[in-house]
């Protein structure tokens, strides 16, 4: 076996070790920790909040051809969390609320910067193992780059023990939970949660609970099994319930809906 395979293969392994993302591609569980040099307070997030409001439905659809028209507005409150990092005086709902907006801000600004696109997934990467949208490091934050993932796996998952954070995550797929049309911030953070925990599980286009024993449930759950353990959730079966107008058999049989990464689009 020659040195070169022996290190490609070495290289694979490290990578199948790390685990694999929401989307069955590889993430990261390196943590990261990126926190302002100064004490800084929380941004409201107005800006985010006010393209929401006016580009995202109630349903989470978005006008991504309005909002490209408008993307010196997005770029313009993505230049205030760039240089906006949270600090240690922020509380964790402040933190998490900011990197929530992150995300589905970023990942909004990714699909605008590639419009027209049919799927989040026809977007490539810049890594050699893994060309994932969700791998570009195109996020700069203080003079540092992310990815995606990085936002998602090394600081909200390891920073941030809420398996809500699943039901409010949005990587721009019709299967995701919805955007919501306004801001996460700190102070309305867990009813925002809860609300968007709702939503999903009692959306018939995500899950179909009946039969109770048998229910049809989002791919979601599946990609987090042990994610949805957390929070005072024993199981998948017991985080549905929480929010389930109809319950389901708390030894009920999963099955999981095929995930729909066309775009969210209205």
């Amino acid at each position: 076996m020659s040195r070169s395979f022996r290190l490609f293969s070495f290289g694979i392994l490290l990578l199948s070790a790390s685990g694999l993302s929401s989307c069955g591609y590889i993430r990261y569980l390196i943590p990261l920790n990126p926190m302002s040099a100064t004490e800084t307070s929380p941004p409201t997030h107005a800006g985010w909040n006010a393209l929401a409001k006016q580009y995202v439905n109630e349903r989470g659809l978005v006008n991504y051809r309005g909002l490209r028209a408008d993307s010196l507005a997005l770029n313009t409150y993505l230049q205030d969390l760039a240089t906006h990092l949270p600090s240690k005086s922020w509380t964790d709902n402040d933190r998490l609320a900011y990197w929530i907006n992150a995300y589905n801000a970023y990942t909004a600004q990714l699909i605008i910067r590639n419009y027209p696109v049919k799927s989040i997934k026809d977007l490539g990467g810049d890594k050699i193992f893994v060309n994932t949208p969700w791998d570009k490091h195109f996020i700069h934050l203080d003079g540092k780059d992310y990815s995606l993932n990085d936002i998602e796996h090394r600081i909200i998952r390891k920073q941030f023990a809420d398996n809500r954070i699943h039901l409010a995550l949005v990587c721009a797929a019709m299967s995701c939970p919805r955007l919501r049309n306004d801001a996460y911030t700190g102070p309305t953070l867990n009813a925002q949660l809860d609300e968007q925990g709702h939503y999903f599980v009692n959306n018939p286009a995500k899950n179909k609970l009946t039969p109770a024993d048998k229910p049809q449930v989002s791919s979601i759950f599946n990609f987090y099994p042990k994610d949805f353990t957390k929070n005072g959730s024993k199981s998948v079966q017991d985080f549905i319930n929480r929010y389930a107008d109809t319950k389901i058999k708390p030894d009920a049989t999963l099955t999981y809906m095929t995930y729909n990464w066309a775009l969210n689009e209205q």
